[in-house]
């Protein structure tokens, strides 16, 4: 299994302010979607990435999440060892996000 990068909240928040171009998608299941998403979250559930991999590149920087880093981390090295595409897991997840104080929005 690859080694994957990991960030916390601070390094998130960031990279967000930054110009940097970040594709947030999170992996987590319909019902935890509909709860709320880090703003500009992709729902991409996490079943479903086998069959999306097409829709991943390296071209920006796939910052992965869920609800608390370990399904993230999961997709993150299913990409690098299938796809060799480079995700970075959100240390924590959204709820690591929403202890922090940053915003959670309906989707």
């Amino acid at each position: 299994m690859s080694t994957i990068e990991e960030i916390d909240v601070a390094e998130l928040k960031i990279r967000l302010d930054s110009d940097e171009k970040i594709r947030l998608i999170d992996v987590r299941s319909q019902q935890e979607w509909d709860q709320g998403i880090i703003k500009n979250g992709e729902f991409i559930p996490m079943e479903t990435i086998p069959a999306r991999l097409n829709e991943f590149n390296n071209d920006v920087t796939n910052l992965i999440y869920c609800r608390s880093g370990v399904r993230s981390a999961q997709v993150c090295h299913f990409l690098a060892d299938q796809a060799d595409i480079k995700a970075i897991n959100l240390r924590g997840g959204i709820i690591a996000w929403a202890q922090s104080g940053a915003d959670i929005v309906r989707p």
